[in-house]
This record gives C-alpha cells, structure tokens and sequence, in this order.
C-alpha cells in the first residue's frame, strides 16, 4: 500500500512539469525535539554515505559548493561496505567509464593497490561493468576520494528530524554525544535509501508492504579452497532435506561462495529474508526481527555446511558478517514522476534526463527479468512538494517493480551524481533545485564525462 495519500498514476505525473512553486503546502510540524546548537551550515547536506551519498557529495563538490556528507555509522560504503566484498554493479558498463565522478572514486580504490580491488573480466556475473572490492580498501578509498574533492564529512552521526519552514527544508536535526544538533544547509540531498528525510519533512512516501523485496546479511568464511567447495557442495546438497530439518533458517541451495578481491576469503550474499517473511525496515519491530533472525541464520548456515558437506568444505569457518543488514527497498519518495517497469523494460528517454540505469530489473533472488538501459528524469529525484530536497539512491520516485531495476551501486552513485550537480547550481543562482533548468544540470553532467545518451544501448556485458 501507499502511504499518506493513493497513489497517482505515472500517466497523470508524467504531464507535470517542474513549477516554479508548489503545488500544495505541506504543514510544518512542531518542533518536539530541544536542539542544543547548531553543529554545522553549509551550502548541500548530503545524508547518506552509501553510493549515492558518495556520488551527490562529490559531484557538488566538483561545481563548487561547500558540501558536507553525514553518516550514521562509522565508516562510508553503505551496502558496498557492508556486503563483506559483494562486488559493486554498473560501475563501468561495458568496460566505458560514465563520469568523472565514479571514476574519483575508481581511481582512488585502485591506487590504493592489488589488495583494493579490480574489475571483474569475463566473469558469469556481471562482466567487465563489476568492481570487485576488499571493503576495508573501500572505506578508506572512499575517504581519499572525499578528501580530493575538498568536501567534508561526519560519521556517527544519525539524522532524527528534518527542520522546516513552510514548504522548505532548512536543515536537518542529528543526534550527536552532545545532545540532538541541528545541521544548516541551502539544499539538502536525502541519500539515505529509506527515504528518511522526505518522511522527516512531510514529503510524500510509498511503500508497498506485502511485496517488498527481502533484506541480506551477507557474511565472510575462510579456511576452504575453490576446490573444496567444488568436490563438497554436491554433498550438501544432496543432505539439503537434512540440513533444513536441523537448521531451519538455511535456504534450500547451496551458499553462493564468491572471493573477494584478491583475498584468500570468501562472501556470501544469498536470499536473506526471502523465505522467513516480509519486513518492513521502516517499522522497528519488523527491522529488529529481520536484523536478529538474520544473525541466526548466518550461522545455521555456515553450521549446516561443516555438517553435511563433503569432504574439506566441511572445514569452513565463519569469518564475520556485515555490521548491518542490507536493505533493497523500503520507503521511496513520490516525485514529479514515477519511474515504472514499463521504463526499464522498454528503455523510456526523457527530455529532462539526467543519468540512466543499466543492469537487470532484480528484484533480489525473487525475480530477475532482463531490461533495457533507460534515462532517469529529474523529476523522480524532486518531491512533489517540500522544497530544497532532493532525493537520490534506491529511493527516488519509482514503483516497487521500477525500483529494482536502479539499485546497483554504479546506478545509485549516478542519481547521487545529478542531485548533487543540481543542488550546487541551485545553491549558486540562488533558487530551489525545482525552478533550476534541466539544461544546466545537464550541461555541468556532460563536462563531468556523463553520455546523456546512453540510453538504447545493448547490454552485450551481462551474463545473466
């Protein structure tokens, strides 16, 4: 279902142009919460550390504005770092870099030599599009490449509140050791993949409880090599009946044993929730339960291995999971327009398009369906609504379905990437990112390497 209020049809939205105001005031809360002091002002608040963080922080960086990107845990990465090496998608499609600024952060990982990572080639996954990373590499390439940009950043530090006035966002509360502090900002970027600060501010949300796709607590095991897990795996599967009795939580295949980049480890991201129930991420209750049961299950599944695998395999060793469960959809804003299935299967261009997403629609280990590349309009990263608030990331305005098809990292970093070009010019011309020309946007996206063009292409790289 979707909150707040029905859903509008993206027929209906997709006749809406971008205004020079809104078109509904939203009504400001009372502000519950006592803020000590002001912590910070600056001209873009970035919240959000994950692709899209990193992507919106960077590329307002790069038009100039003073940018400040906040994080709630204690390093930058988001999924990328807490996949314990899932290898980070649509980084470079078809081998083709598609900007500046994922290149940043590229070159950064890779200087920081062959321990870091490296591209994938010839793999059955994803091809050369695929950068597989050490995460411990990753957070610091991360840091390196905030660092060359001149933009500044908080970690342990977690949005609570939203501050506004009227129809405009003015900055964001944050709890802090000192108490809960307020952070100033011209224009804020919501890249927190739950769609927080829309929710804080009053922006529109959709969810679709019932159907959201599962969450994975991807983990790390060592002690086994390739041609262990090859001559034992036939084994466990053949015990699987057994293995499931003991070990309830395990799913009914065999665990995906991926290295890691250069490394004598192995990750595992398998299907998570899948089977134990929907949970919604945005509900406590239902966000603890997942989180818990996850821990669990981590380690009926490594147990389920020494057990009834053959041979060596049986020798594997849980090295540690991921310091939280990933999430691949949960709350989404309702933007301008809302992408559709319709878009990524049949590679829908827009006039005002500022990135584009490639990849396969996945909705993970539920469906995967194979898509064409399509444009992302600047509509879907505008709230209806609240002003001075742009979204990017997984939880830009699009369907449940739609949703799917952007969620690899390369895909996340791009949005991130024209939110935060167009936040910086609006900081710069001094109006609300809404009445910014698309053409600027545009026009800055293009000097930084992005093909606005893309769009149409086959996906000759994918495997699967």
């Amino acid at each position: 279902m979707y909150s707040r209020r029905t859903f509008i049809s993206a027929a209906t939205l997709a006749a809406l142009a971008l205004g020079p105001a809104c078109a509904r005031p939203v009504r400001s809360k009372n502000q519950r919460i006592r803020i000590k002091k002001t912590l910070a002002e600056t001209d873009v608040l970035v919240a959000g550390g994950g692709p899209a963080g990193i992507g919106a922080a960077i590329g307002a960086a790069l038009q100039g504005a003073r940018v400040l990107l906040i994080e709630g845990c204690g390093f930058m990465g988001g999924v990328g770092a807490w996949g314990c090496g899932m290898q980070m998608n649509q980084m470079r499609p078809a081998g083709i870099p598609r900007s500046d600024v994922h290149e940043v952060f590229i070159q950064k990982l890779l200087a920081l030599g062959e321990q870091a990572g490296k591209f994938a080639k010839g793999t059955d996954f994803d091809g050369p599009n695929a950068l597989l990373c050490n995460v411990e590499y990753l957070k610091v390439a991360i840091l390196d490449a905030l660092d060359a940009v001149g933009c500044k950043y908080l970690v342990h530090t977690q949005v609570i509140d939203a501050l506004t006035q009227n129809n405009r966002i003015t900055g964001v509360v944050v709890a802090t050791k000192q108490g809960p502090m307020a952070i100033r900002s011209d224009v804020t970027i919501d890249c927190t993949g739950d769609a927080d600060i829309c929710s804080y501010a009053g922006a529109e949300t959709m969810i679709e409880e019932g159907r959201l796709s599962p969450m994975t607590l991807c983990y790390n095991t060592a002690n086994v090599s390739l041609e262990d897990i090859e001559s034992g795996e036939e084994e466990f599967i053949r015990n699987l009946d057994r293995a499931k009795a003991e070990f309830p939580l395990i799913h009914r295949e065999m665990p995906d044993l991926a290295t890691v980049s250069n490394a004598h480890f192995y990750y595992t991201n398998h299907p998570g929730t899948r089977d134990l129930g929907q949970f919604n991420a945005t509900d406590p209750f239902q966000f603890t339960e997942a989180e818990c049961l996850s821990r669990r299950q981590v380690i009926q599944m490594v147990e389920a291995l020494r057990k009834y695998a053959g041979g060596d395999l049986k020798k594997i060793e849980i090295v540690g999971s991921g310091p939280r469960i990933g999430v691949r959809e949960s709350r989404r804003v309702k933007g301008l327009y809302v992408l559709t299935e319709e878009d990524a299967l049949n590679g829908s261009r827009f006039d005002d398009v500022i990135a584009w997403r490639s990849g396969n629609l996945d909705i993970g280990f539920v469906r995967v369906s194979r898509m064409k590349i399509h444009d992302v309009p600047y509509r879907s990263l505008v709230p209806e609504y609240v002003e001075s608030l742009l979204v990017a990331g997984r939880c830009i305005s699009a369907t449940h379905v739609a949703a799917s098809a952007g969620k690899s990292m390369g895909n996340c970093m791009a949005t991130g990437h024209a939110a935060g070009v167009a936040a910086a010019l609006a900081v710069k011309q001094q109006v609300v990112p809404r009445e910014i020309p698309v053409l600027k946007v545009q026009d800055a996206l293009r000097d930084h390497g992005v093909d606005l063009e893309f769009s149409g292409r086959e996906q000759d790289w994918l495997h699967s």
